[in-house]
């Protein structure tokens, strides 16, 4: 799953991943400045790994108990993470017209070291949803991407139609 990217777009290079705060936001640091910055991955949502607001929202959406939620959020972050460990080396991809979320975290496409985008690997293997909350050009892509992993009951979809 080469990236290609479709709307205007910046490229960050020189970041490596510091944590995974959950399946869809991570903490990334310039190698050089070490300056630290959340981004959260475009096109997609993963489950919460705790309970807060967002939580409660989904409980409602999906209507499933927070606590499997939770307990989704988990398996999505660990996959996460044995996909982008902390100090993966990433280049982040940021369209220009969508840079910044409601809470004012980066939005970004995250390239893995060989190329690959972790954004697409997540909902490929069903660890996360496509969204349309903040608008990203590769939407379309990531709904054929979910709606295969879906019907394959892929990664979370083993335990649950909808999360």
């Amino acid at each position: 799953m080469q990236f290609d990217a479709i709307a205007p777009y910046l490229t960050e290079a020189h970041f490596k991943i510091t944590k995974v705060l959950d399946g869809d936001s991570f903490m990334v640091q310039n190698i050089f400045s070490k300056k630290e910055k959340e981004v959260r991955l475009y096109g997609l949502d993963a489950p919460e790994n705790k309970r807060n607001r967002k939580l409660i929202e989904d409980e409602k959406k999906a209507r499933v108990a927070g606590e499997f939620l939770i307990e989704l959020g988990m398996k999505a972050t660990a996959f996460a993470i044995t996909i982008a460990p902390p100090g993966t080396n990433i280049t982040l991809i940021t369209e220009e017209k969508y840079f910044f979320d409601f809470y004012k975290r980066q939005l970004a496409y995250i390239i893995l070291p060989d190329g690959t985008c972790l954004n697409e690997i997540l909902i490929a293997e069903g660890y996360a949803k496509s969204v349309s909350e903040y608008y990203c050009s590769n939407l379309p892509k990531y709904q054929q991407l979910n709606f295969a992993a879906r019907q394959s009951a892929k990664g979370l979809y083993a335990f649950v139609s909808n999360f």
